[in-house]
């Protein structure tokens, strides 16, 4: 049995906490999970019964506390995929891209969003980005993680190196044109800052720098809801 432990970026497995989360790692990336952990305390024979018959004899399946204890000490977590990193590289086609965004919680969201609008290629941009690999990005993305492409790249230019067809869209405050009234040209790259300061200067020269426009009552947009935006335009207006 694999010995769980306190989650480092270093790790070579990360954790899927949750049942809805476990699931969806099992019905997607059933590869990449090598045990499940039940909590005593979860009684939902029919989630248990499926979870038996998917990982029949090959994924072993333990009733156990202590993982909890070390893992999670949220109540309604009764069930724990031990899932091994896997390094994947994203195709071209349609991209979100986040330049060193920070909170894992945040990272999460915004992957679950890019599934639901059909971007299945994430790049995370910057050394000192939220990991992708985090228990906590893990179960933000409701297991959505198990169903995309990210890669980490150590700058934007690594990146953009990689996909010179891509039509570049960084969304700024001060973007000369506003997203609203925009055409998205595919494939396209949506470009996101950090949560607090946003991009870089320089990418206004990069590109078509949008500006979300909304009321003066507010200074900015959470960056989760200005992704979800940034999706539903660019896949509204995709042809």
């Amino acid at each position: 049995m694999i010995k769980v432990s306190s989650y480092k970026s270093n790790n070579i497995y990360t954790y899927g906490l949750g049942a809805t989360v476990a699931m969806e790692y099992l019905l997607k990336k059933r590869e990449a999970v090598k045990a499940v952990i039940l909590h005593p305390g979860f009684r939902s024979e029919e989630t248990i019964a499926r979870i038996n018959e998917i990982c029949g004899s090959s994924i072993p399946v333990s009733t156990e506390e202590k993982p909890f204890n070390i893992l999670s000490k949220k109540d309604n977590c009764f069930v724990i995929a031990v899932i091994e990193k896997q390094e994947v590289r994203i195709r071209g086609g349609n991209h979100m891209v986040l330049v060193n965004p920070s909170n894992c919680g945040n990272l999460g969201t915004i992957v679950r969003s890019c599934l639901g609008f059909g971007v299945e290629d994430i790049a995370v941009v910057g050394k000192t980005a939220a990991d992708p690999f985090d228990p906590k990005t893990i179960r933000a993305s409701m297991g959505a993680c198990a169903s995309v492409r990210i890669e980490v790249f150590g700058d934007f230019e690594e990146y953009s190196a990689r996909f010179p067809a891509n039509n570049l869209y960084p969304f700024m405050l001060d973007g000369s044109t506003i997203l609203q009234e925009t055409k998205i040209d595919k494939p396209f790259s949506l470009i996101m800052g950090n949560e607090a300061t946003g991009l870089d200067p320089a990418f206004k020269d990069i590109g078509k720098p949008i500006r979300i426009e909304h009321s003066g009552n507010i200074d900015s947009l959470n960056i989760t809801i200005a992704a979800s935006i940034g999706l539903y335009e660019a896949t509204k207006s995709c042809e």
